[in-house]
This record gives C-alpha cells, sequence and structure tokens, in this order.
C-alpha cells in the first residue's frame, strides 16, 4: 500500500513544479496558472467524499482498485496531452477526480488488516509515502521541466499513478473485498458517529487541522518565495523548499503515528496542535529575519502541521464501527476540504487588507490567523477521553 500511495502521489504537484516553464511556455496569467490548481483540488475533494462513502457499499478493496486504474488513465492523459491552459484545466481536474479515491479506501485497508496496536504506525507510513510522492513530485517536475521541458515533467510524474496500480493490484489480489452492509445503513451511520463525543471531537478536530494545514501548504511556498527574494533564483528555491515540507512531513507521518502507538493518540495530537499553531503564530513575523533563522522554523512548522494527520485518521478507524466508517470518513472530508478550501482566500484576503493600511506585508497576520486551526485543534484533542498506550503485541 505504501508503494502504491508513493506512485499515486508523484501526479499531486507536477502542476506547482512546473509552473515556471508553464507560464513561460503558455503566456498564463497567474489566475489561469491558479485556476488549473483550483479544478485540480475541487475534482480531489469531490472524489474524496464519493470514494468514502461507497467504500462501506461497495467494499475499500474495490473502489481503491477501480480509483486506482481510473487514476492511471487520466495521468497518462494529462502526461500526453496537457499542452495548453484550457486542456491543462480539464485534464488536471480529471485526475484530481480520480486520484482521492485512492486515499480513504487505503485507510480503511489498513484498518482491515493491521491490529491496533500497530495500526498508528501503519497509517503513519501510508500517509509518510504520500508525502515522500509530493516532494517527488515537486522534485522531478521542477528538475525536467528547466532541463527538458515541462512535457518531460508531465510523462515523468503522469506515470506515477500507472506504477501505482501495477504495484497495488497484485499485492491486493488475495484479499476478501469487505462489504461492511446495505447503503442505506451507512445514511444513517454517517452522521450518527456525531453523536458519540470521541468521535464528534475528532472530526471537529480534523476540520481545524486542514484548516491549517492546506492554509500553510498553499501560503509558506510563497513566503519563503519572498524572504528569498534578496538572493538570486527565488522562485526555484522556493519550489525547492516547499519540496522540503513535503519532506518534513513524511518523517512527521512515520514518527508521530508510531508515537501515539506508545504513548496514546491524544498526548500526540494535543503535542501536534499545540506546536503547530505555535509555528503559524511565529513564522509570519520573520520575514526580515536571515533565512538560516526561518528555514528551520518552516521545516518544524511542516513537521507539526501534518503530525496529527495519521493519528486523526487512525483514533477514527477505532471510533467508528466497521460498517459506518467510509461514511464517516466522507462526512469528515466535506468539512475538513471545505474548511482547508476556504483557509488559502481567508489568508490572501488579509494580506490584501494589509497592503497599504500599515500593518506591514501581511504575513503575520495571515499566518496567524491559520494558527487558530491548530490552536483549536490543540483544544479537541485535550477534550478527547482518556486514552492508554496500547499494548506490544508478544511473541
Amino acid at each position: 500500500m505504501c508503494a502504491s500511495r508513493f506512485g499515486s502521489s508523484l501526479a499531486f504537484m507536477v502542476h506547482a513544479g512546473s509552473l515556471p516553464a508553464t507560464m513561460r511556455a503558455w503566456g498564463m496569467s497567474g489566475g489561469e496558472a491558479g485556476g488549473i490548481q483550483t479544478a485540480f483540488n475541487a475534482g480531489y475533494a469531490l472524489s474524496l467524499v464519493l470514494s468514502s462513502w461507497f467504500a462501506d457499499s461497495l467494499g475499500a478493496k474495490r473502489v481503491f482498485l477501480w480509483s486506482s486504474g481510473a487514476s492511471a488513465l487520466t495521468g497518462l492523459a494529462f502526461a500526453l496531452f496537457a499542452r495548453s491552459p484550457d486542456s491543462a484545466l480539464l485534464l488536471f481536474a480529471l485526475l484530481g477526480l480520480t486520484q482521492g479515491g485512492t486515499y480513504a479506501p487505503s485507510i480503511m485497508l489498513v484498518a482491515q488488516g493491521v491490529p491496533a496496536e500497530r495500526r498508528g504506525a501503519a497509517v503513519g507510513w501510508l500517509l509518510g509515502a504520500g508525502s515522500l510522492g509530493y516532494f517527488a513530485s515537486i522534485a522531478l517536475a521542477a528538475g525536467l521541466s528547466e532541463r527538458l521541458g515541462y512535457e518531460a515533467a508531465f510523462v515523468a510524474c503522469g506515470l506515477g499513478p500507472l506504477l501505482a496500480l501495477l504495484v497495488a493490484a497484485p499485492g491486493l489480489r488475495g484479499r476478501p473485498n469487505r462489504i461492511a452492509g446495505a447503503r442505506t445503513q451507512a445514511l444513517r451511520g454517517a452522521f450518527r458517529f456525531l453523536a458519540d463525543r470521541r468521535s464528534l471531537l475528532l472530526t471537529a478536530g480534523y476540520t481545524t487541522h486542514c484548516w491549517e494545514l492546506l492554509g500553510m501548504w498553499a501560503w509558506l511556498p510563497a513566503f519563503l518565495t519572498a524572504s528569498l527574494s534578496g538572493s538570486g533564483g527565488a522562485t526555484a528555491q522556493g519550489l525547492w523548499i516547499a519540496g522540503a515540507i513535503h519532506l518534513s512531513g513524511f518523517l512527521s507521518s512515520l514518527t508521530m503515528g508510531k508515537a501515539s502507538d506508545r504513548l496514546g493518540r491524544r498526548a500526540v495530537l494535543v503535542a501536534m496542535g499545540g506546536l503547530g499553531a505555535a509555528c503559524s503564530l511565529t513564522i509570519g513575523w520573520m520575514e526580515t529575519l536571515p533565512v538560516w533563522l526561518i528555514l528551520p522554523v518552516a521545516a518544524l512548522y511542516g513537521f507539526s502541521a501534518l503530525g496529527d494527520s495519521p493519528v486523526l485518521s487512525t483514533a477514527m478507524t477505532e471510533s467508528v464501527e466497521p460498517g459506518s466508517l467510509g461514511a464517516a470518513l466522507a462526512v469528515r472530508s466535506i468539512l475538513g476540504f471545505g474548511a482547508g478550501g476556504v483557509a488559502p482566500l481567508a489568508v490572501g484576503l488579509v494580506l490584501d487588507g494589509a497592503t497599504g493600511s500599515g500593518l506591514g506585508s501581511g504575513w503575520g497576520w495571515g499566518f496567524a490567523l491559520l494558527g487558530v486551526g491548530g490552536g483549536l485543534a490543540a483544544v479537541c484533542a485535550a477534550l478527547l477521553p482518556a486514552d492508554r498506550p496500547l499494548p506490544s503485541p508478544r511473541s
């Protein structure tokens, strides 16, 4: 599953990594470039909801393999035929519409096959593989587009979903496709889980976590590029630093998932939420400081903002009955990606409002707004019922 998640994620950041080259080649405006990424995000969010919902009634394995096949086809189509802003928008939106179907079902497959005492580490490896794929996607796209042209970058990254399918299909051949129950049961379970205190707090924590994480992913590269503007090649450096943020997230997913197995879910969630909020409240005010001071905080920011993601997902699989897990993840996706989708716009409005108002560049206030999400995530975690580390299995 981890190798498949890595391959699928190779196509995720191809637009961002190739952006300097495609803007030159296609003569795109900033609005056109942003519209392509927005189309992908919209398709991805929709597929997250639909695939999570149908995984209960059709089976997580079946939905995962169908989505992997569709993602392989759309990845190849994007690689071969995206040669203008219009074609890129359409094909990247279709790629996003298929990509989301490999996310929640893969978490459900891990939950089905891994005992609770090792589940945090397993989900951490799964999400960590995705972060490593994001890093590789930016690195491949940025490097190849500058040296060989954006077409080579599109092909290299577009092959990722196909490789993911070739890895996943044989590995899942012997596993049963578990169907939880009728769709009407999933419909009732979709909202019944919110009556449970732990599930409700985990959903609220995930929503505020997405506000901070997706806002940070959208604006931290631009902030770092602005901070590096005094040196040559600031745009290229900003892209590579954005890739390093995802590499930091990879390390975070691995270590924090395993730590939650040993220390308990609540303790790790409180720590990561509080640390992420502290970074949000700090980094925006560091714009004029030396780069060697900013970059360690940026790395810590990337680590902490993603560190609670595998723990939140693991805790949800333990709080919701298997027959309603897909529906619960669908509701969580609607709330989380709804909040995360609004966060970049909110920060942008803060930055626009700061211009000419005597408040400086606005970076400090913009990131502080994201820090509200991290703080609320920590509060939700602190209100969770006490949990204890699960005992390690004995041989």
